[in-house]
């Protein structure tokens, strides 16, 4: 009996030790599992630099617009020399000065070199006092005797005129400017089938010049015929030489297209008593 108590005894602190040690199993298991977990939320935690860079430069970029107001409300009185806005702007970056865009130059100033360029390239008739090239900030005027550009009496172009014409015709082809072409004549008076006046008589020779210029390129949508008969001479007809110098057509070209009517307004005596 003593035996097999002590054998029983035995085998329960056998079952005994071995239950108590048991555990040591799992709790080594759980402690592999905990690190292998934090092994792999340390790997996932990593940073990557450079999508860390362009995540912060898009931040800045977006925080960095300029405030709303130019100039910063002022609030309160100033103190120690300093002024409102300089307190109510602290903490607040500084709005972005924009410069202002100049506004596009009127084309005036190049009236003055279309007009040295036509001298340049007309310059023999010049010299023979058969053109004369005058210039302002408004308009350039091409004056030219019609002793070059008709027979008396007709609108019809002599051979001579073609030349200088249709130099004439290729400065200008390029221009956005308006081109008034004037017709004048002296005041011998004509009465005829085709002419009636001196009206219809500056009228066809402004037209002539006109068809030239359109036939070398000259844009037709600016161009503009002008009559004026025999009323606005530049000396006297009661010479040879003052009807000669009132035989004319003048190529005007227009810095403005209502330059013309500008001066007019300006000339006005209402104008000038203001």
């Amino acid at each position: 009996m003593r035996r097999d108590r002590n054998n029983k005894r035995r085998k329960r602190s056998i079952v005994e030790s071995d239950n108590v040690d048991r555990w040591l199993v799992s709790y080594a298991d759980f402690i592999t599992l905990l690190f292998a977990f934090f092994v792999v939320m340390y790997a996932i935690s990593s940073v990557n630099d450079g999508k860390y860079r362009v995540l912060s430069d898009t931040l800045v970029e977006a925080f960095k617009t300029p405030p709303k107001a130019i100039v910063p409300i002022q609030v309160g009185q100033p103190v120690d020399g300093q002024s409102p806005a300089a307190e109510t702007s602290v903490g607040v970056p500084k709005p972005i000065r924009v410069e202002p865009v100049p506004a596009e130059q009127p084309p005036q100033h190049h009236m003055i070199q279309l007009a040295n360029r036509i001298k340049r390239n007309l310059q023999p008739l010049i010299d023979k006092q058969l053109i004369k090239v005058t210039s302002n900030k408004l308009w350039v005027e091409v004056e030219i005797n019609t002793s070059i550009l008709y027979s008396s009496g007709s609108a019809e172009l002599e051979l001579e005129a073609f030349d200088p014409l249709k130099k004439l015709a290729g400065m200008l082809q390029r221009l956005p400017n308006y081109i008034d072409v004037e017709g004048y004549t002296d005041n011998l008076p004509i009465n005829n089938s085709v002419y009636p006046s001196n009206w219809e008589l500056s009228a066809a020779r402004a037209a002539s010049v006109v068809q030239l210029f359109i036939k070398n390129g000259v844009d037709p949508d600016h161009l503009s015929v002008i009559g004026y008969g025999e009323y606005r001479p530049i000396a006297d007809n009661k010479t040879v030489e003052g009807r000669r110098q009132n035989r004319r057509v003048r190529v005007v070209i227009l810095a403005d297209k209502n330059a013309r009517r500008m001066q007019e307004i300006e000339q006005t005596p209402a104008a000038s008593s203001k």
